[in-house]
């Protein structure tokens, strides 16, 4: 059956018509996903990152990516899904700064020289923890118990049951969530303020290691002179970011990532949601930046393929 001419001149455009809508559609589907840790004080994963400043090239920290085999390019993507608040039953002893992940097995180092931030006891503590999207969640900030010893793996007998602090759905403000809350009177020397963000618009949990050292009889004020150096204490400690220079979590996440950097590494074969970024589940976590593939790309590009596919047969008739 031949087809009138105005049918052959008219049918291409009819399709790119109906497949443009039918693109953008499929290119807005999906949620958008956090990612983010903690820079003040300082976490183990962004001090040892590319982007960590000094802090990143010391001892602890080379040590670190050397057990890692290789840097913490994606140092905001310490995440497993699905943990649901079994915390302490998904992720093991001894693992807890690395989440159990093998792509981050280096932060679980037992060392006393990670690099750190001076704190005062019973001071009022603004974490500021850097993102890019903003989603819901509950933030709950651990210390370890008095009589820690950094020289040995932490593990969640360190910790107390409960957290000394606890934020939910705080605002995501230049770049970072900023948590303020009040630090235990009775620690001195080193500790690890470790904090777990819950997500609830995600089905992710991270986890952080913040190594923190408190002078004995130190008083609030202290906190703001101490950043800059301390004696007594074997590893650097780090000043707190200034806020205009607020560092952003991995903003190239909106391009499409190669296919090596959604690949994962170590044990179990982890879920993906609809990015092309791992979502770890226990015992497995992605390698590379984090930079998830915008949602439904992949359709896109078949809703495009089959488009110019039937505008072609269309012309051939």
């Amino acid at each position: 059956m031949s087809r009138m001419p105005w049918m052959r001149s008219h049918c291409p455009a009819l399709t790119a018509a109906a497949v443009t809508p039918l693109l953008l559609t499929v290119w807005a589907a999906g949620p958008a996903h956090a990612h983010g840790a903690p820079t003040d004080p300082v976490s183990r994963v962004y001090a040892c990152s590319p982007d960590g400043g000094s802090a990143s090239g010391s001892a602890a920290c080379r040590a670190a990516v050397a057990s890692n085999g290789g840097p913490f390019t994606a140092w905001d993507n310490l995440r497993i899904a699905g943990v649901n608040g079994r915390d302490r039953q998904v992720v093991p002893d001894g693992k807890l700064c690395s989440g159990g992940l093998p792509a981050y097995r280096g932060l679980d180092l037992a060392r006393a020289d990670w690099p750190s931030t001076r704190l005062s006891p019973g001071a009022s503590l603004t974490m500021r923890y850097v993102s890019t999207i903003p989603h819901t969640g509950t933030f709950k900030l651990y210390l370890t118990e008095p009589g820690y010893d950094p020289t040995k793996p932490l593990t969640w007998s360190d910790l107390p049951d409960r957290p000394f602090a606890q934020v939910r759905d705080p605002a995501l403000t230049d770049g970072a969530y900023r948590l303020t809350a009040k630090l235990p009177s009775d620690r001195s020397g080193r500790h690890v303020l470790f904090t777990i963000w819950q997500n609830s618009s995600t089905p992710d949990t991270y986890y952080s290691c913040s190594d923190v050292v408190f002078p004995a009889g130190g008083s609030g004020a202290d906190k703001d002179a101490a950043t800059a150096g301390a004696a007594g204490d074997n590893g650097p400690t780090t000043a707190a970011p200034s806020p205009t220079a607020e560092p952003r979590a991995r903003e190239r996440r909106t391009a499409s990532p190669s296919p090596t950097a959604a690949t994962p590494t170590g044990a179990g074969t982890p879920r993906t949601r609809g990015d092309s970024t791992p979502v770890a589940s226990t015992g497995a976590a992605g390698t590379g930046p984090s930079t998830p593939l915008l949602a439904g790309g992949a359709a896109a590009v078949l809703v495009l393929t089959g488009g110019a596919a039937l505008a072609l047969r269309l012309r051939r008739r």
